[in-house]
């Protein structure tokens, strides 16, 4: 291996001796992205510390564990204050994986899937514990911090879904999920924005959802590396395979708490929805993975589990001008604010 940018070879062999958790970023400055590291809550270019780093994060992914162990050295390298480089100040931050390659949504927590399936009467079904499920969204949509647009029809019941993603490290293919968590490059908050209006209009021809969820998917601020969640690790339920892991989930609109469950209730795990995404197909660096909803998280299962216990239950939906924070241990905080576009066009006007 050639020498580092600033590093030598034997630096870097010593640095890597070193299990560390790291916290990588996607900004903007002057309409051009790159990629950084988050330190002690400040974001320094990675590539401007060590040139063999790409400048953005799906480069960066596909170039593997090899690179992944490179921007550990720079991470460590600035926590220890051996390297001082300059930080960012003028930045907009994005989604941590800008352009993913894909994204799918898994569907894990069983809270949330027993609940909302009592709240319309009818009973839970047991295919829910045979195998984990997901369905394709739009990867063109992703979003991070900062403004969600949306559409008049948009905000017929427009809702939040509190989530955990993974995003792919590597390509793999027929993965079974005892080995599927090394494909994991990193954790994030996921917001499954979703128009329950178009959602379940559609989904009434047993197909989607399509355009009740392709308007924004949000992720972010940033991608923890696993290694920093390893002090939460805790064992995956009974029957199931995999890491999991006790990290609270909260959701607040507002600053009003509406939302609060916990990744450890996953019932599949990350390795188990990834053993099932890649069985007779690629996965690849930069896939996007989402667990689906935690109990509680969204205001679909909270309103239907209020007006089954009270019928005057106020219910409540997202607004334009709105304030969505949610937090996960060890994954930060993902704050968004809702805008409504300026527009009278209407799909839900145009059916037949």
């Amino acid at each position: 291996m050639e020498s580092n940018y600033f590093f030598s070879f034997e630096t870097y062999k010593i640095f890597n001796l070193f299990s560390q958790s790291m916290k990588l970023v996607s900004y903007l400055t002057e309409s051009i992205e790159h990629l950084g590291v988050y330190v002690n809550g400040h974001i320094y270019n990675l590539n401007s510390c060590d040139k063999l780093i790409p400048d953005n994060m799906l480069s960066f992914l596909q170039g593997g564990d090899a690179l992944m162990e490179r921007a550990k050295v720079v991470n460590k390298a600035i926590l220890v204050g051996d390297l001082n480089p300059k930080e960012e100040v003028f930045y907009t931050l994005l989604a941590p994986v800008p352009h993913p390659t894909s994204c799918r949504d898994g569907y894990a927590f069983r809270q949330h899937v027993a609940a909302a399936r009592r709240n319309r009467k009818v009973d839970m079904i047991a295919e829910f514990d045979s195998y984990p499920i997901f369905y394709f969204t739009n990867h063109n949509a992703i979003q991070g911090p900062g403004e969600i647009s949306c559409m008049p029809d948009h905000f017929q019941k427009l809702d939040f879904e509190l989530e955990v993603a993974v995003v792919i490290g590597k390509k793999g293919r027929n993965i079974k999920a005892a080995e599927a968590d090394d494909y994991i490059a990193g954790y994030m908050i996921m917001n499954d924005m979703s128009a329950r209006t178009l959602q379940m209009e559609e989904m009434l021809l047993n197909l989607g959802p399509a355009k009740g969820k392709d308007f924004s998917t949000v992720i972010g601020p940033w991608l923890v590396t696993p290694d920093e969640l390893e002090k939460y690790l805790v064992p995956a339920k009974a029957n199931h395979v995999g890491k999991n892991f006790d990290l609270k989930m909260t959701c607040k609109v507002n600053g009003i708490e509406v939302s609060a469950g916990n990744m450890k209730d996953m019932d599949w795990t990350f390795a188990e929805i990834i053993e099932r995404c890649a069985y007779g197909v690629d996965i690849l660096p930069g896939d996007v993975i989402g667990s689906g909803t935690v109990g509680t998280g969204c205001f679909l299962e909270l309103n239907g589990t209020g007006l089954l216990n009270d019928p005057n239950y106020q219910v409540q939906w997202l607004q334009d001008k709105d304030i969505v924070e949610m937090e996960i241990t060890g994954l930060g905080v993902l704050t968004n604010v809702i805008k409504s576009e300026e527009s009278d066009f209407s799909i839900l006007a145009l059916k037949k």
